[in-house]
């Protein structure tokens, strides 16, 4: 729950003569956009008398030595390895200084904002200005604000750049919302059931599965020659070096989003066929910001992605308990950050946190909405996968650097996070690209920070029993329905932890296309690594049928990292947490894919190569290989 303290007037008034506007340095811009995200055409100047939530997010401590600190405990070759942060120490390091809360209070004071219409959060971390008109706002950010269209008829208030105090943007301010940001939820898939309602409500993005043919019962194989045509949990154990676990000592947590949900009958379908020891199995359910599961609207829309997420990570992953993250109350939906504000309360209390915008907000004050805000209410567990995400474009860099740092606090207590990294290859999670023409990295799968999984199939006539007995490699890149998102980022630099891997491919199998398609520079590139994602046999409404896509990727690769972590804590280690620095020390530990391609913006896209590649990463996950390597640290 957000606590907020009011300022004195005396302590305003003290620090207002402390700092007189005279003294101010001269605006700058602090964000800009270079024009409205796909879709969107301004409109009209708003109204100058409507008043709207003014919110300013503190810049926090010490980022900039968070990738050191990370690597600290996740480099296998660093003396620190393992030794993960507690949440206070988190705290500690991290939180905005009290310098910074006074600077931006004493701003607000001297542009003429009254004492009482200034509320501080009691950390000094987040500061709101109450019934804030659209006219102070614009003379306060020296910016006009405009009501944008989109094509599919949603209007939108914001403007194209703002620009505050030189010192303040340089050593005070993160963020200002309402400003710059857009809605990055509209995208191709997500289309409305014939209820009406949105499958993630409102304020959500992601790749949706892929719905393919519907099979009879009686026509799904459990002989592993068919895993070409079906993929199955027992195919996905042979092709990874794995059997059914044993132990449930660790955590893994599958993360849905609005009125995404599960259906108990599908689960009991197909642990009937998969694992019948199951049946009657459900997920722990950790219920953020009213999010239930619920099962009055039924359609793959609905229930095709909770259903896929959950039978093969409870399967895969048995006896380890699955918690479920259902977040949002779908009326007012939900974002990764409301997610982020669960498992840890300083994301929402002084990190800047939310955004009216891009996030669900809550308390929400519609009707049968949920009426308060979950903010740290939930541990974290050590294995976090999501089937979700964001073309980076549509997101601002602060709003994408203020989540990716928080991903990077999670790797640092231990927490292994795993992103899908979509469905459309080069094009990013909606198949549109950047002008036309220019790649379109997903995010958060370019947050040097995550795991992102790509997509890996068996190709038609593929046997795997008999490759994989001959040492042969029985997949090759999705090229079935999708294709496996990967590429470049635009906003964040490289890591050095996979510098090496992605140079030897840039030197050895250079892509022929030049800046104008991807950004060449030294940028995070993704993904990491890759799970099958075609063919998925699953049942949803009580119909088997054939998914696809990384949604399936991410859970698959997840219950590895969760059976791994199980050996662990029961030989007395601590959970893998960031696993990529260990990843790209021993790619050897992973199945290297190296035919395919992801095609998109009418390009074939990335090849798949020897080595790390912008298609299926370092490749498919070998358990034992890597069981053993995470034992040896």
């Amino acid at each position: 729950m957000r606590c907020y303290s009011l300022i004195t007037l005396a302590s305003l008034a003290l620090l207002s003569s402390a700092s007189p506007t005279s003294g101010r340095s001269t605006h700058i811009v602090h964000e800009k956009r270079s024009g409205p995200p796909s879709g969107w055409q301004a409109r009209d100047r708003v109204n100058g008398d409507i008043k709207v939530p003014l919110r300013i997010g503190l810049k926090q401590r010490n980022l900039h030595l968070g990738a050191q600190f990370l690597d600290e405990v996740s480099n296998p070759r660093s003396s620190k390895y393992g030794q993960h942060w507690t949440a206070d120490e988190i705290i500690e390091m991290f939180s905005p200084s009290e310098e910074s809360a006074n600077e931006v209070t004493s701003w607000l004071a001297d542009s003429g904002f009254a004492p009482e219409r200034i509320n501080q959060h009691t950390n000094k971390g987040w500061i709101e200005v109450n019934d804030a008109t659209v006219a102070e706002i614009e003379d306060l950010l020296q910016t006009e604000y405009y009501v944008y269209g989109h094509k599919h008829g949603q209007s939108h208030v914001a403007c194209e750049e703002y620009s505050i105090p030189a010192d303040l943007s340089a050593n005070h301010i993160d963020v200002i919302l309402p400003t710059v940001q857009f809605d990055a939820q509209l995208k191709k898939r997500q289309k409305r059931d014939d209820s009406g309602l949105a499958p993630l409500a409102a304020n959500n993005t992601g790749s949706l599965p892929k719905l393919g043919k519907d099979i009879d019962i009686h026509a799904i194989s459990t002989d592993l020659s068919d895993c070409d045509a079906q993929i199955t949990p027992d195919c996905l154990r042979a092709l990874y070096n794995f059997t059914t676990g044993t132990l449930n000592e660790s955590s893994y947590g599958i993360v849905e989003y609005g009125y995404q949900s599960y259906l108990p009958d599908d689960l009991d379908l197909f642990f009937t066929n998969f694992s019948t020891e199951q049946v009657g199995g459900r997920p722990l359910l950790d219920s953020v910001d009213g999010g239930e599961p619920q099962d009055l609207i039924q359609s793959f829309s609905f229930n095709g992605e909770s259903d896929l997420d959950l039978q093969y990570a409870m399967t895969l992953s048995y006896p380890q308990q699955i918690t479920l993250f259902q977040v949002g109350d779908g009326e007012e939906g939900a974002s990764f950050n409301n997610f982020l504000d669960a498992i840890d309360g300083s994301y929402c209390t002084y990190d800047g946190g939310d955004d009216a915008d891009e996030d669900g907000t809550y308390p929400d004050k519609k009707p049968g909405g949920y009426k308060y805000q979950d903010c740290g209410n939930y541990t974290a567990p050590s294995v976090i996968s999501t089937s979700y995400g964001y073309n980076e474009a549509d997101l601002t860099i602060s709003y994408a650097e203020r989540q990716c740092y928080e991903y990077m606090k999670l790797g640092l207590q231990g927490v292994t996070v795993l992103y899908s990294s979509g469905d459309d290859g080069v094009a990013g999670n909606s198949d549109d690209c950047i002008d036309g023409v220019r790649f379109n990295p997903s995010f958060p799968p370019t947050c040097p920070y995550v795991t992102a999984v790509g997509a890996t199939q068996v190709p038609t006539g593929t046997d795997i029993t008999t490759a994989i007995a001959s040492g042969t490699q029985p997949e090759t890149a999705c090229e079935t329905v999708i294709y496996s998102g990967g590429g470049f980022s635009n906003y964040f630099s490289r890591p050095s932890y996979q510098s090496d891997a992605v140079e030897s491919f840039l030197t050895n199998y250079p892509p022929s296309y030049t800046s104008r398609r991807y950004n060449t520079s030294e940028s995070r590139a993704y993904p990491d690594v890759s799970a099958n994602g075609a063919n998925f046999v699953v049942a949803v409404d009580g119909t088997f049928s054939l998914v696809y896509g990384t949604s399936a990727s991410s859970p698959v690769f997840g219950s590895v990292i969760a059976l791994i972590n199980n050996e662990l804590v029961a030989a007395g280690k601590s959970p893998v947490g960031f696993i990529n620095p260990t990843l790209y020390a021993y790619p050897d530990v992973l199945n290297d894919i190296t035919e395919g391609s992801n095609q998109g913006c009418s390009t074939d896209g990335f090849e798949s190569a020897p080595g790390w590649d912008p298609v299926t990463g370092l490749g498919t996950p070998n358990y034992q290989a890597m069981l053993d390597l995470f034992l040896s640290l």
